[in-house]
């Protein structure tokens, strides 16, 4: 299996609330409350982890309430690559009611100071090498720009690592002029960040971005690569939160294209690990029977090419 490094530049400790329905202004009674270390890259190295690669995470960690990261790390077997910086790191509230809506209040995340970019920088020019792909995902924490963010980029590219870059807004939009080997937005993290241009695939695959991955929710995957598409519908599925979806379709394709399998199949999975992750709170495949039944219900078709 591959050696991966994820990066997450704003984890987040997620506090996810269930319950029936949210009333807004009126006192709500919540079903279950759960606490989980997180962030887009740290969701990804779960999913990896249990898909069987050895995984790395790193980033800006909050020295003040690092617990829960450092259990996480521990418990999962990860190689810890994160710089520690003042303060907390940041906590995210997930409000998940019993038809799938999920309501997000997402904080700021703590200051990184220059000084803790040029750690990371320099934790990743000493560790880089040894992996074979890494993960940048998420958004940017205050103090870090989309300039620097681009350079971390080039900088893992000249390393020689396939880069899987997951963010939105101004972050993609810097984040692509890098030519990441891989993207993964949604529909419409990916109109915003090109303008909403129509050769925006083409548009891409011409600044070296191998892979597109498009999600549209339960409408389905789209994988662009130069010279054909793919398209895959999810099955249908109860959903019980959307929060890591997208994270673990990211890993899914990864683990499918680091081992080289077939396009179809690498998709399907893919495809059926995120169907997998909305029917539950928190990250990881947890029944690989229910994820083949899963898989047998995604449908895998072609696209004419682009």
């Amino acid at each position: 299996m591959a050696k991966i490094l994820t990066l997450t530049l704003n984890p987040a400790l997620d506090l996810t609330v269930r319950l029936a329905r949210l009333e807004p202004g009126a006192v709500n009674r919540s079903e279950a409350m759960l606490t989980h270390a997180a962030g887009k890259g740290v969701n990804v190295a779960q999913v990896l982890a249990d898909l069987g690669h050895d995984v790395s995470v790193g980033g800006f960690l909050g020295e003040a309430n690092p617990q829960a990261f450092d259990a996480l790390i521990s418990r999962r077997g990860f190689g810890d690559a994160f710089v520690r910086v003042p303060g907390e790191t940041r906590s995210n509230i997930k409000i998940a009611e019993q038809d799938g809506r999920v309501t997000d209040i997402n904080a700021p995340g703590p200051l990184v100071s220059e000084e803790a970019q040029h750690a990371l920088l320099d934790k990743v020019a000493m560790i880089g090498a040894q992996f074979d792909a890494v993960v940048v995902a998420g958004s940017l924490p205050r103090g870090v720009s989309p300039q620097w963010f681009q350079g971390l980029l080039q900088q893992l590219k000249g390393l020689g690592l396939k880069v899987a870059l997951d963010t939105s807004g101004e972050a993609l939009r810097t984040g692509l002029q890098a030519g990441p080997w891989l993207v993964k937005p949604n529909t419409e993290e990916l109109a915003e960040a090109l303008d909403y241009a129509t050769d925006a695939i083409s548009q891409l695959h011409q600044q070296g971005v191998e892979h597109v991955v498009v999600s549209d929710g339960a409408a389905g995957v789209t994988w662009y690569r130069p010279g054909t598409a793919l398209h895959a519908t999810p099955p249908k599925v109860t959903v019980a939160s959307t929060v890591g979806a997208g994270d673990s379709l990211l890993a899914g394709m990864l683990h499918g294209l680091l081992s080289d399998e077939a396009a179809e199949q690498t998709l399907r999975r893919a495809t059926a690990i995120a169907a997998m992750a909305v029917t539950q709170i928190g990250f990881g495949i947890s029944d690989d029977a229910q994820l083949a039944h899963l898989e047998s219900g995604v449908d895998v078709r072609t696209l004419t090419e682009q």
